[in-house]
């Protein structure tokens, strides 16, 4: 039988993993551990860090989702990370995109600098420049958030994948905004695909995961490792949640990305609108690297207003929107960066990077567009 698409992969999600019962659903094994046969013989389970046949469920679907040897769920997205970085030593240097979302900063700074891992900051979307930071010898791997987080940059992942594979330098994808139905970064050349999977896996800002899937076998061997030895794992109860969010992603991604496009066309066009950020239009700077390599532009917007002043009684009085962190959820989200998800980068760096006083970051949902454009119309 031919490879199923992803639209099916997805509805069918955890189901046939139940013979004795025929349940549609994957059974939520709520247990930490499980009884032997016999001396010497297992079930294929034996503790639940380990594995757990309800986390191995929405593993196995997420590396197929993405074509991947192997899938790792976590407790969270920095969970995620948190493990994959312990892949390196002291002394090593990772390429990192400089405009990042304020937790992957706050980790790379706090938690793994003090431990002799390096990071250095680099606008991914400029391959040249990623080409000149990986001739360090101390480089062991370039991490990328495409589309970034807020700033919505585009990197070409298949040309930063042949320069990594020359240096024999690791390439890591965020692709938390995408996913695999808009972008698959391993067909591309990445090594490792790293997502919150609270955001637009789960969908439904009601869980909070994250995943990792590796693309050979080799990789997949150690930081399956890493995952037992260290223990961030996803829970059973979680790991189902996020396996039934998964079934409607496809679906939920298509009128997300319809509603993004009617917004950010309109916001375009607004006077006291400065600068509207969103990969699908045509006018953004990666608008037609996407187009090469991806199969569509997802549902992140960010905007500058014209008067900063007006942020608070913007946050203060949408009514469809709602005001709170987070993204990719079927609810529509409004954020402001300089003060929630990026506080932990420094005010100058924020400012040189274009994370200022006047950019807000809309996460847009599943409602009627045009009640999610008269309610920005009227805090504008």
């Amino acid at each position: 039988m031919p490879i199923p698409k992803l639209s099916t992969l997805f509805a069918q999600a955890g189901s046939r993993r139940d013979p004795a019962t025929g349940a549609i659903s994957v059974p939520i094994y709520q247990t930490a551990s499980f009884s032997h046969p016999a001396l010497g013989r297992s079930t294929g389970f034996d503790y639940s860090r380990t594995s757990n046949p309800t986390r191995l469920a929405l593993e196995e679907t997420l590396a197929a989702a993405d074509g991947g040897a192997r899938g790792f769920a976590f407790a969270s997205g920095l969970a995620a990370l948190d493990t994959l970085l312990r892949l390196f030593a002291p002394g090593d240097r990772i390429v990192v995109t400089e405009d990042l979302y304020g937790g992957t900063f706050r980790l790379f700074e706090r938690v793994f600098r003090p431990l002799g891992i390096d990071a250095r900051y680099v606008d991914t979307a400029d391959t040249a420049a990623v080409g000149r930071a990986i001739e360090d010898p101390r480089v062991r791997a370039v991490f990328v958030e495409t589309p970034t987080n807020p700033l919505l940059k585009i990197a070409d992942l298949r040309a930063l994948a042949v320069l990594t594979r020359a240096r024999g330098v690791l390439l890591i994808v965020d692709n938390t905004f995408l996913t695999p139905c808009l972008q698959r970064p391993l067909e591309l050349g990445a090594d490792v695909v790293t997502y919150s999977a609270t955001k637009f896996l789960a969908g439904h800002n009601d869980v909070v995961a994250g995943a990792l899937v590796a693309r050979t076998p080799e990789l997949a061997d150690k930081i399956a490792f890493l995952q037992n030895a260290c223990g961030a794992v996803l829970g059973p109860q979680d790991a189902w949640l996020t396996l039934r969010g998964l079934k409607t992603l496809p679906l939920r991604l298509r009128q997300q990305q319809e509603n993004a496009i009617a917004i950010a066309s309109w916001l375009a066009g607004h006077p006291r609108v400065r600068r509207v950020l969103y990969p699908g239009l045509p006018s953004h700077p990666g608008h037609e690297i996407l187009v090469r390599e991806g199969s569509g532009f997802g549902g992140m917007i960010a905007c500058e207003v014209e008067d900063p002043a007006r942020i608070p009684a913007i946050l203060e009085n949408v009514r469809v929107f709602l005001f709170a962190e987070s993204l990719g959820g079927v609810e529509s989200l409004i954020t402001y960066p300089a003060v929630q998800t990026h506080a932990d980068i420094d005010p100058a760096t924020r400012e040189r990077l274009g994370i200022n006083a006047s950019l807000l970051r809309l996460s847009v949902g599943i409602e009627d567009a045009d009640d999610l454009i008269r309610d920005l119309a009227a805090v504008l």
